[in-house]
C-alpha cells in the first residue's frame, strides 16, 4: 500500500484526499490507509500546499479562477488554501482570458450572433468570469435594419443583396453593418 502510494505521488502532487480515493480499495486491514498516509504526511511527502502550487501551475494560465477553484476542491484542498490562491488568480483574469482567446480564435473579432456565442461560451467553459468575456470578446455586429423602434425590415448581407429573412427579437440573424 505504502508502494501504490509513493508511486502515485511520484507522478504528480496528490492531496490526501485523492489518494484515500486511489488506494482504498487496496486496502486490506482496515485503519492501514490511514496509518501509512499519516507516515507519510509527516515525512512531508504529501503536502496541501504543493498540491496548490502544482495545480496553479499547470492550470492557470489557460483556465479561469472558478475552474481552477472547482479542481482544488475536488482535490479536497482545505478552503482558506482554496480562497487565497483563487484571490491571487483574479487579479490576472483579464490577461489570462484574452490570451486564451486570442490562441484559440487568433484576435479576430465574430462574424455573427453565433460565432460571438460560441466565443463566449469557450470562456466561460474555460471557468472565466462573465464580466471579464465580455469585456475580452468583442461584440458581434447587429443588423442595421433593426432601429430604435425594434421594428422588423430587411437588411443586406455580407453579398450586398437584401436579406429576405425576417429578424426575431433576440437577433439571432445578422449581418455585417457597413
Amino acid at each position: 500500500l505504502k508502494g501504490r502510494a509513493l508511486r502515485c505521488l511520484s507522478a504528480r502532487e496528490h492531496s490526501r484526499a485523492e489518494l484515500v480515493r486511489k488506494l482504498a480499495r487496496h486496502e486490506e486491514v482496515p485503519g492501514e490507509l490511514d496509518s501509512v498516509l499519516d507516515d507519510l504526511q509527516a515525512k512531508g511527502f504529501i503536502s496541501q500546499e504543493r498540491v496548490v502550487a502544482s495545480v496553479l501551475n499547470r492550470r492557470a494560465a489557460h483556465m479561469g479562477a472558478a475552474r481552477v477553484r472547482q479542481e482544488l476542491q475536488a482535490k479536497g484542498i482545505d478552503a482558506e488554501l482554496v480562497r487565497d490562491a483563487v484571490a491571487g488568480l483574479r487579479d490576472s483574469e483579464l490577461e489570462r482570458a484574452r490570451a486564451v482567446w486570442l490562441k484559440r480564435f487568433g484576435g479576430g473579432a465574430p462574424a455573427d450572433a453565433r460565432q460571438w456565442a460560441r466565443q463566449m461560451r469557450f470562456l466561460m467553459a474555460r471557468g472565466f468570469a462573465g464580466d471579464v468575456v465580455r469585456r475580452v470578446v468583442p461584440d458581434a455586429p447587429r443588423c442595421r435594419c433593426l432601429g430604435k423602434s425594434g421594428r422588423y425590415g430587411l437588411c443586406h448581407d455580407s453579398t450586398g443583396f437584401p436579406c429576405q429573412k425576417m429578424h426575431q427579437k433576440s437577433l439571432q440573424h445578422t449581418s455585417p453593418v457597413r
